[in-house]
């Protein structure tokens, strides 16, 4: 009966994935070969119109030459990258910041040795940063190539920052790693650069940490490992549920069960004489979408070759630098996170005997993803929140609180890169983050419910709506698609274990430190860079061929024929080349399944489909945090009365607009009683308060004169309570039913007026 469970169960997986790749591909490629039918006639009745033949022979006369021209131009712009590669190279891969920025503190130096750096960013002329404003830290990541996409452009993450008078910090590193370096001495190099800012900014709050992609999971680890340490956290694009995804999309999470698992990292390890070489985890990503990174990038620049050099140069500076990683560095990555997915199971071991635990980070959690992410998709960034926590009010009882926001188009490099990007969604999570923590702990979605322009520039207006984890869960349907994982995780080890005892003995004897080197040099990504070098005889000319060009340009008529025909043929192997890419995932997907879903890889991975042990509602509330936060429900004076109110008050409306949380954040930071709490005693308060709210509302509300017992304290308090809302016009009929509710059981009469000002400041 399992059998045939099993069998249907996959017969089902590969039903939905075969529909669904099918309908795609059936619907894009139907919709571009109706471009090309049009775009074919139109270039037919653009060639007939040409008088014949002498016209013909002109335009075509008049293209060639263009043609001709526009291809040495692309070539000089090639032997350029090759240059700017190699002197890149050479000076060991600096980061590629657009900022000028000091070294703060090296790795190199510490107890536990790494590559890492922390650099101080230099504000450009006319920006003013101040030390007493709270800094960010921004951990790009080591996947291949080096640091600096999050400073890529002067609109980005560290763009944003300099421009709110953020000091900016961020966490760089060498190419090659510390001889001797674990993944663990990078955490604990990150850790040490925190305190180090801590240090210098004594009068600020705790930095902000902000994680590109594998730098997410790189902060995670920090902040789990050093929950004293970190202030709000922002991770983007950053994979954490690796297992997880969509039937008939996100193919890269198929790669391990049909490639080959922690044994394949291994052997290149072993091939680069104990270093990993990030060319290939750059061409992973060149292979995932083969016409645009092979054919059309390439093709873009010979079309724009007049215009296409600045910006294609800047990418390729970025792109074309490869970093290298230590055997146990990209060992831990594949088997702990990729292919075992041990950190979201709170199985993954930092260092021996050190285990990391998400629940353990009490820093607010803001994370970014889109639909349009084919690299790290919504269910990878998002569903370590439902496997880690047991429903919503865990995340509350622990008094965290976890915010996400979904785009629904950028692509993974546009997170850190686009400047579209930049200017609305991380500045907007860099302009609230500052009122994150006045929220109750909780599940909530960042929206940005408005726009609107006022002096010249655009202003976002941002709501946070509770969620729950059905919220999430909807992203992922039933995840029974995620038990294969488990076996290919099991089958990984068992081929690591075989490969260590089997081959790589004579991998280590066989290869020496000049085959090694030799390795690296050959790679295609390098080795197809540095052929275009001034360096080759054969490429030096075209150095003077293009300048050449440049003075005698003859650019041909936009509307010459040859020119549509050609852009008429980019277009058809364009597709071309994405549907054998569309027909490579269907089947990498089918493959998958049929290998791993069966009732033999079912049985062989059911040791490794153990998932966290989550506990239930009535466990939660017997945790020692809701007890004791009901035991002091009738304890307490003005600000625990305040605090609880004005968490009813969001409870009660189930999503909290900005402008309404920078109230509450100015009353809990700026005005005394609450200002002299601290941020800490303020937080605990806010637990507290919120936990009561959850479990005992009725309660929490009649228990409120037991906090205020004094004429003035209640006045006072229901002022307060009523400046946060807004004008009465602008409430529901939910708050002011609560709000009346507040009024009768602390004994105050019916209200009628707007409160404008806030009371505790005129006070």
């Amino acid at each position: 009966m399992a059998e045939l469970s099993a069998n249907a169960e996959t017969g089902k997986i590969q039903s939905a994935a075969l529909e669904r790749h099918s309908r795609r591909m059936l619907a894009e490629h139907s919709e571009r070969a109706r471009h090309q039918l049009e775009d074919l006639l139109a270039l037919v009745e653009k060639m007939g119109a040409v008088s014949a033949p002498t016209g013909m022979a002109e335009q075509w006369a008049e293209y060639v030459r263009d043609c001709s021209e526009r291809a040495i131009l692309a070539a000089d712009i090639l032997r350029k990258r090759a240059d700017i590669f190699l002197e890149h190279e050479a000076a060991g891969c600096p980061p590629v910041l657009v900022y000028d920025y000091e070294l703060v503190m090296d790795g190199a130096d510490l107890p536990h040795p790494s590559n890492y750096m922390l650099l101080k960013i230099t504000p450009p002329e006319g920006v003013e940063v101040h030390d007493w404003k709270r800094p960010y830290i921004i951990i790009d990541p080591r996947a291949g190539h080096g640091p600096g996409i999050g400073g890529f452009k002067s609109d980005s993450q560290v763009g944003v920052a300099l421009a709110g008078g953020h000091p900016v910090y961020f966490v760089a590193f060498r190419r090659e790693p510390a001889e001797g370096q674990y993944l663990s001495f990078v955490t604990r190099s990150e850790a040490a650069f925190v305190r180090e800012v801590m240090r210098r900014h004594p009068d600020a709050a705790k930095p902000i940490i902000t994680g590109n992609c594998q730098g997410g999971w790189a902060t995670l680890l920090l902040a789990a490992t050093n929950p004293d340490l970190t202030g709000p956290i922002v991770i983007n694009g950053a994979p954490v549920a690796t297992w997880s995804g969509k039937v008939g999309d996100n193919p890269m999470r198929y790669n391990a069960g049909v490639l080959g698992g922690t044994w394949v990292p291994m052997f290149l390890s072993d091939l680069g004489g104990g270093l990993f070489d990030g060319a290939h985890l750059v061409q992973n990503f060149e292979l995932l979408n083969p016409s645009r990174t092979l054919f059309r990038k390439y093709t873009d620049l010979f079309r724009d070759a007049d215009t296409a050099e600045p910006a294609f140069l800047e990418f390729e500076r970025w792109w074309g630098g490869f970093f290298l990683l230590n055997e146990p560095e990209i060992h831990w990555i594949v088997e702990q996170l990729f292919v075992g997915n041990r950190l979201v199971k709170n199985e993954a071991r930092i260092e021996p005997g050190r285990p990391v635990d998400l629940k353990a980070i009490r820093a607010p959690i803001i994370v970014f993803a889109s639909h349009g992410d084919n690299i790290t998709p919504p269910q990878q960034a998002l569903n370590w929140i439902v496997q880690t926590y047991a429903d919503e009010q865990e995340i509350r009882i622990r008094g965290q609180r976890i915010i996400y926001m979904v785009h629904e188009k950028v692509g993974h490099l546009g997170i850190f890169v686009s400047s579209k990007i930049a200017k609305r969604e991380h500045t907007e999570v860099a302009s609230t983050l500052k009122t994150i923590e006045a929220l109750a702990p909780g599940l909530y979605e960042m929206t940005i419910d408005d726009i609107v322009e006022e002096d010249g520039e655009t202003h976002f207006v941002v709501g946070f709506s509770e969620r729950q984890m059905a919220d999430i869960r909807s992203l992922s349907e039933d995840m029974q698609d995620e038990r294969p994982f488990a076996a290919v995780a099991r089958n990984s080890e068992v081929q690591a274990q075989l490969y260590d005892a089997l081959v790589r003995p004579f991998m280590k004897a066989a290869i020496t430190k000049s085959a090694a080197e030799a390795s690296r040099v050959l790679h295609p990504q390098r080795l197809s860079r540095a052929m275009m070098a001034s360096r080759n005889p054969l490429v030096a000319p075209i150095e003077a061929l293009a300048g050449h060009v440049v003075e005698n340009r003859a650019k041909a008529d936009p509307a010459n024929p040859f020119l549509a025909a050609e852009a008429f043929w980019v277009q058809g192997v364009e597709q071309a080349i994405d549907m054998w890419r569309d027909t490579r995932d269907m089947m990498t997907e089918m493959s998958f399944y049929a290998l791993w879903s069966n009732p033999w890889g079912r049985n062989f991975g059911s040791t490794h489909e153990t998932r966290r042990t989550l506990k239930n509602p009535q466990e939660l509330r017997n945790l020692p945090e809701v007890t004791q936060a009901l035991f002091n429900m009738r304890r307490g004076g003005f600000a625990e009365a305040v605090i609880r109110m004005l968490i009813l008050l969001a409870e009660n409306r189930g999503a909290v607009r900005r402008d309404r949380l920078e109230r509450a954040s100015r009353l809990l930071t700026k005005d005394e009683p609450f200002k002299s709490l601290g941020a800490e005693r303020r937080a605990m308060i806010i637990q507290e308060q919120t936990l009561i709210v959850t479990y005992e509302p009725e309660e929490a509300i009649a228990s409120l004169p037991d906090l205020l017992t004094t004429q003035p304290e209640r006045e006072t308090a229901l002022l307060v309570v009523r400046f946060v809302p807004g004008a009465i016009s602008e409430m529901s009929p939910q708050t002011l039913h609560l709000l009346e509710r507040f009024h009768k059981v602390l004994g105050q009469p019916e209200f009628t007026s707007d409160v404008t000002e806030d009371p505790l400041a005129i006070a």
